[in-house]
């Protein structure tokens, strides 16, 4: 049974490293895994601060909480909060013994139970040990069954049975009401039981506040004016002591974050899908650009309870609208990296399994997108479609400071022109992108890129799944942005989950991607190179791939 679960996880993550051909007149790009500058401890020096930055300043730093679920509050927590499991560069995951030294499927009949043994050395900045109540604090919050409590996915959390306390306070034993094959997924992060106690603790506890950490950092400091959060060694750290005396973390628009590592206020940030930021990285002095495939993409989220976009006939239309490769080419142009579509919602082009799914909604496809408008009752009346004296207007809302999603509003806007779709283009601050906008549906199109996991079908199945109705009409999407899905969907997600074979497991996951396809939430671009760009003296830090960095190791060689 063990073999089993491991065999599902290799056919899941196991990346490979063949470049596709770049554009006519580009080199074609060297696709690695992970470049990270990997240094034995024993080469770095201890001591320093290293100075990162962040794309934005975030509020909420319950990773769990819907608005705490951004890659920004990830690469803080990661320094900070326990996780069973670490992934190497591949997705291949291995326990991490500083907070767990076994965790196996003990039983399979009559229920799947999972065992885990934790470290008795763990501590929380608190004083108190990391324990089986933690554990079960978090399930109870991330299960689903308060709606009070505002949790960003319930995958997994959802079909445990129990989370009980085994021969000791450092047992966990976990029992599912159905088979779980991505169970490695959970608890991770974990965080206190405190944190987990109540409606209101989730929510607003860690709103503009890190209460307390288990990991090779602490939480040092917030500036709210410079936008940092500070980090600084924890002393109590019962494994080998952070090389780094302290990371400073500082929120940035785009066009700051480059002139900042630029001038040597940084010494590393993700450059994003910048071709002029990457120029100006590489040319900066001691500077290095680490690059490599990852389990980012890029998209538009097309929001199903917008007025106009309700209709899935309209998002259908829209779709057929956009021809993806050109956005791609302009998007990727001086990245030197491959200008590959991505035609799969949930396995990146270089991983075992993927498919191209996407049907009648290939694109681009003028005619049919027109057919389906004029069945949706948007007619031609002059240059812009109308319904009911209400013209066809979307709202392509994006963040300030990125010129890259301006370029694809802009080149969106002309393709949809075509068909008589008017599409506004209107920027928000970035750091009122997520929270005020997509979070809540106050958009009709936006573009973003999603971070992924070893994980490919429980990481995303909150992305896709229907909605629940809570109290009144209101309808509960959590970490579905988009706000549009079905039973079927969520039916093949589910059992995509549960079963153990990994042929079968990736069959289902296509079957449900060609679903998803159908529906229009998420328009996939492409498979987003991570590029970052580094102080050269730096060590285990920069383009990770799937691999989970080890925050204690990082620093500058000797």
């Amino acid at each position: 049974m063990k073999r089993a679960y491991a065999l599902l996880l290799a056919a899941l993550t196991t990346a490979a490293c063949t470049a596709q051909p770049g554009e006519p007149g580009e080199p074609a790009a060297q696709v690695t895994a992970a470049d990270l500058n990997l240094t034995p401890r024993a080469q770095v020096k201890t001591g320093g601060t290293l100075r990162w930055g962040l794309t934005e300043y975030p509020a909420q730093w319950n990773q769990n909480h819907i608005d705490g679920n951004m890659a920004n509050v990830k690469t803080v927590m990661d320094a900070l909060m326990p996780r069973p499991f670490r992934a190497d560069e591949h997705g291949v995951l291995a326990l991490d013994p500083d907070y767990v030294t076994s965790a196996d499927v003990t039983r399979t009949a009559p229920k799947q139970v999972v065992t885990y043994t934790l470290n008795p050395k763990a501590r929380w900045s608190n004083g108190e040990p990391v324990t089986w109540a933690d554990y079960a604090a978090q399930w109870k919050a991330l299960r689903g069954a308060d709606p009070a409590y505002h949790v960003a996915n319930v995958t997994g959390y959802q079909d445990i049975a129990a989370v009980t306390k085994g021969k000791d306070d450092f047992q966990v034993v976990v029992t599912f009401t159905r088979p779980f094959g991505d169970w490695r997924s959970l608890f991770a992060p974990l965080y206190p039981k405190g944190a987990n106690s109540s409606p209101q603790a989730f929510n607003a506890g860690w709103v503009g506040r890190i209460p307390a950490t288990a990991g090779p950092f602490r939480f040092g400091a917030f500036d709210t004016r410079a936008k940092t959060v500070t980090l600084a060694r924890d002393a109590k750290w019962w494994n080998e002591p952070a090389k780094l005396d302290s990371i400073v973390f500082r929120g940035l628009e785009s066009d700051a974050r480059v002139a900042a590592f630029a001038n040597g206020e940084l010494d590393v940030f993700d450059i994003g899908p910048s071709a002029a930021d990457l120029s100006r990285a590489k040319s900066a002095a001691g500077a290095v650009v680490r690059q490599a495939a990852g389990p980012d993409f890029r998209h538009f989220t097309f929001n199903g309870e917008s007025p106009i976009l309700s209709d899935v006939r309209v998002r259908q239309a829209v779709a057929l609208g956009i021809d993806r490769a050109v956005i791609a080419k302009s998007d990727l142009k001086g990245l030197n990296w491959p200008v590959t579509l991505l035609d799969n919602h949930f396995l990146m082009n270089s991983q075992q399994g993927y498919r191209p799914n996407t049907g009648e909604l290939a694109g681009p496809d003028a005619a049919r997108a027109g057919a389906l408008l004029d069945a949706a009752g948007w007619r031609k009346s002059g240059s812009v479609r109308a319904k009911g004296g209400k013209q066809l207007d979307l709202r392509f809302v994006i963040p300030s400071g990125l010129q890259l999603a301006r370029s694809e509003g802009e080149i969106t806007q002309a393709m949809l022109a075509k068909l008589g779709i008017k599409l506004t283009i209107e920027t928000v601050p970035s750091n009122d992108f997520f929270t005020k906008y997509v979070i809540p549906g106050n958009y009709d199109i936006a573009p973003f890129s999603y971070v992924g996991t070893p994980f490919p079908v429980s990481a995303s199945y909150g992305t896709y799944a229907n909605g629940v109705r809570a109290q009144g009409d209101e309808i509960v999407w959590n970490a579905n942005l988009g706000r549009s899905g079905n039973a079927e969907i969520d039916a093949k997600l589910k059992a995509a989950m549960a079963e153990l074979d990994p042929a079968k497991a990736l069959k289902l996951i296509n079957e449900a991607d060609r679903l998803v396809w159908r529906e229009v939430n998420v328009l996939p671009l492409y498979q987003r190179p991570q590029t970052v760009a580094v102080n050269e003296g730096l060590a285990n830090v920069g383009a990770r791939g799937f691999r989970d960095l080890d925050y204690a190791d990082i620093g500058f060689k000797s």
